[in-house]
């Protein structure tokens, strides 16, 4: 990252908006986000919304999910209209409030009990080995096709159990519903992002009617256990049922792949912190908290208010919709020792990149394996990976990550 200096930076402050972005920002948004911490740390957008990059304010709002709700059948209406994206997201477990949001999170987490996902590390050790074999007989891999993006496409597969002849659309639907996420929208993002969801509910549908006729082991499998419900409680509605499947894919598998990618492509820029996780393999669990920290798959939140509030000082009205930055919190000085700097051994390192509270990724313990058995492994195995050329970038702003990584390797090495 390339410094501002003090000029610039409050000439960035000023004229951010989210909804008109420069190039330059989606290659590097911390200088911004810097920016506004520094003169603008509550921005008020054009819109009327706020955007916050402070630790404590984005921490503050994570806090209070009755003041700061997640619902979003208000916000959602004017950007989708009646149509299946608005549908979707409104139904999606992260986008609603308790009790919905309670129900819908204790099924899923029910699934994904240590023990639980302690039992997937073997065939996730076998699918990643896989994969290296693959590359090495290449001598080249993107990291992206050909790695990250393959391994939590199978694992949420494998949680769904969805037929693995039939698992070939699901990276698809999946970067065209989130890619409809993003805070400016284009026509063409519009029309895949609704066709993706319906042709997701018309699979759906099928598979769910399948697994009535074979229930399977709900312990393990979150469809099942997601059509019986809880023994003696209230069971989901068809809808709830099959919107939260698109959701469990969604949320597990770009945040994943962008943790995977990210953090290869972020050792490659840190020599030393590679060098270091090579001579103590110890290190990944903490180089993975790192990882999250530093280039935070998830940049963006969104809350509204629910009653006439403040935030950090500043009053603000009901109603009024709240982005959190937290990619800008997780690169606070308040919060982190020289923040702009990739140190695997950190510690304490109480980001935010699963979020915080009620909302907290649910999924968060099976994300830290996936990315600590594909990043170990990558290292350990290919030492000497380099960059063929320049990444690139996925061009989102919520979601941040790559869309492809050619990385050249050497099998002896």
């Amino acid at each position: 990252m390339t410094p501002a200096t003090a000029t610039d930076a409050l000439t960035l402050a000023r004229d951010f908006d989210l909804r008109h972005l420069s190039p330059a920002f989606y290659t590097d948004p911390y200088p911004v986000y810097h920016a506004l911490r520094t003169h603008e740390p509550i921005k008020r957008m054009p819109d009327g919304s706020l955007f916050l990059t402070r630790f404590r304010d984005v921490q503050a709002v994570y806090r209070d999910p009755k003041t700061f709700s997640s619902d979003k059948t208000v916000e959602f209406g004017p950007k989708y209209g009646d149509s299946p994206l608005y549908t979707h997201h409104t139904t999606s477990l992260v986008f609603n409030d308790p009790p919905r949001h309670t129900r819908v999170r204790k099924l899923i987490a029910g699934a994904l009990t240590a023990r639980a996902i302690a039992a997937m590390e073997p065939g996730l050790v076998r699918l990643v080995d896989g994969l290296l074999d693959a590359a090495a007989g290449r001598g080249r891999i993107d990291l992206i096709g050909e790695f990250a993006s393959a391994i939590p496409v199978e694992i949420i597969g494998n949680l769904l159990d969805v037929p693995h002849a039939e698992r070939e659309p699901l990276r698809g639907w999946s970067l065209a519903i989130l890619g409809a996420l993003e805070p400016s929208l284009s026509d063409a993002q519009f029309e895949r992002g609704n066709r993706a969801v319906s042709e997701f509910v018309g699979y759906l549908q099928d598979l769910v009617a399948r697994r009535r006729r074979e229930p399977g082991d709900p312990q393990h499998d979150v469809l099942t256990r997601l059509i019986q419900g809880e023994e003696g409680g209230e069971q989901l509605s068809e809808t709830e049922l099959l919107q939260n499947c698109i959701f469990i894919l969604n949320a597990g598998h770009e945040t994943t792949t962008n943790l995977i990618g990210n953090g290869l492509v972020t050792l490659t820029q840190w020599p030393e912190q590679r060098a270091a996780m090579l001579h103590e393999p110890s290190l990944i669990e903490s180089a993975i908290e790192e990882c999250l920290r530093f280039e935070s798959s998830n940049q963006l939140g969104n809350r509204m208010t629910t009653v006439d509030t403040e935030i950090g000082g500043v009053a603000v009205a009901r109603g009024t919709p709240v982005t959190l930055c937290i990619g800008a919190a997780n690169r606070d000085p308040d919060q982190f020792a020289e923040p702009d700097r990739f140190d695997i051994r950190r510690d304490p390192n109480r980001h935010l990149a699963f979020g915080f509270g009620i909302h907290q990724c649910a999924g968060l313990s099976l994300a830290r394996l996936e990315a600590r058995i594909a990043i170990g492994r990558f290292v350990q195995r290919f030492p000497a990976y380099r960059l063929d050329g320049e990444p690139t970038r996925g061009g989102r702003v919520r979601f941040r990550g790559f869309a492809s990584v050619t990385v050249e390797i050497d099998p002896t090495s």
